[in-house]
């Protein structure tokens, strides 16, 4: 099969849209060599986490040449794109991060989109109207036209089906992963390493994701600040809510037990997980939660939010609470943290769990599926 992506994600995003770009061309790329790939992005931008795409001679990689396609890129991967990708006799065309070409229903290329939430609709206070508008009608154009829709939980797949409209036979839910480094063991020298590269506590708990009202990052320090034991480590950016959550540190005099990170490669992250004493994921509401499956693989127990798509990717014997409720998550925390047998079983268990989501899995899962539209 000739196969071609969306990459923009993959070449511009570090964080869950372009983990999800990357990982699902590398598993393809691994397990399934004897197909073509082609990348499709408006800007060859440097990234790191891009690098094994040069261990692949079946990938091809396509960005706009001519000096308007350059100085418009936006309007080339939108709008002029499904007439170019039809020059590379492609099979399928996958739109990783909700989008597709406009008029590329018009084509003979079948087409996949993956769609890992619907959080515009659902929470339209967390966006501003432009971005919420462009992002609503980009999906649903999306749905109406692929072939198939990748849903990334059981969630975004009632989702889809209730805003949009969708026949349920259309969707098909396969999971996210994440990426292989966090599934596999890392010597003690090197958690050593990074322990003292980064200045890390003895103990702490751990925070990822970006820095935004969603993701409840005050929650978690308002909770730290009635556990003067307790160090937390956050990975991730933000702007207003980061602010936000930065004067609360300062009014409350806890800026020694917080530790803020980014920028990091993937190997520094996974040591960093592997050393916390738990996760806490307290987000309000997302796709699936790649976070929280690291954690499993990585063996640390998991706080996450009840209800939604949380479960979906904690498995049965995660810690489900009220985001919002600071007793609630302050009692789990003391005690996974005190009750050894319990963090013992979280931790076994969540491993087993984990194993539902290997690379190999999931693109026997997502080939079968393009198999299933040729």
């Amino acid at each position: 099969m000739r196969i071609g992506f969306d990459a923009k994600r993959a070449y511009c995003n570090n964080t869950g849209l372009g983990n999800y770009s990357r990982d699902t061309i590398r598993l393809l790329a691994q397990y399934y060599p004897s197909n073509e790939y082609h990348l499709y992005t408006p800007k060859l931008t440097h990234n790191k986490r891009l690098n094994f795409i040069n261990h692949y001679n079946q990938i091809r990689v396509h960005s706009p040449q001519h000096f308007l396609n350059k100085q418009f890129s936006s309007l080339w991967r939108t709008v002029f794109l499904s007439k170019y990708i039809q020059t590379s006799n492609l099979d399928i065309f996958h739109g990783l991060s909700h989008e597709l070409p406009l008029n590329i229903h018009q084509s003979k290329i079948k087409t996949v989109v993956s769609i890992h939430d619907l959080i515009a609709i659902r929470f339209p206070q967390f966006f501003n109207a432009f971005d919420r508008f462009s992002y609503v009608k980009k999906s649903r154009y999306a749905c109406r036209v692929a072939d198939k829709i990748i849903a990334v939980s059981q969630q975004t797949k009632e989702d889809i089906i209730r805003f949009f409209g969708i026949n349920e036979q259309k969707v098909e839910v396969i999971y996210q992963g994440c990426n292989s480094v966090f599934q596999h063991d890392i010597p003690t020298s090197e958690l050593e390493r990074i322990k003292n590269k980064f200045k890390l506590p003895k103990k702490y708990l751990l925070y990822v994701g970006t820095i935004e009202e969603r993701k409840n990052l005050l929650t978690l320090l308002k909770c730290l600040n009635e556990l003067p034991d307790y160090n937390l480590v956050v990975i991730g950016t933000g702007k207003e809510y980061m602010t936000k959550c930065l004067k609360y540190i300062d009014s409350n005099n806890i800026q020694n037990r917080v530790t803020f990170l980014s920028q990091l490669t993937l190997n520094d992250m996974a040591g960093i997980y592997r050393q916390a004493n738990m996760m806490i994921y307290p987000s309000f509401f997302e796709g699936f939660g790649i976070p929280i499956l690291e954690s499993l693989f990585s063996g640390i127990p998991v706080i996450t939010t009840k209800g939604g798509c949380f479960a979906e990717a904690g498995g049965p014997f995660s810690s489900y609470i009220n985001p919002t409720d600071t007793e609630q998550l302050k009692q789990e925390i003391l005690d996974i943290s005190t009750n050894t047998n319990r963090r013992k079983k979280m931790i076994t268990e969540g491993k087993k769990y984990a194993n539902n989501f290997t690379d190999e899995k999931i693109a026997s899962r997502i080939l079968s599926l393009y198999q299933s539209i040729l």
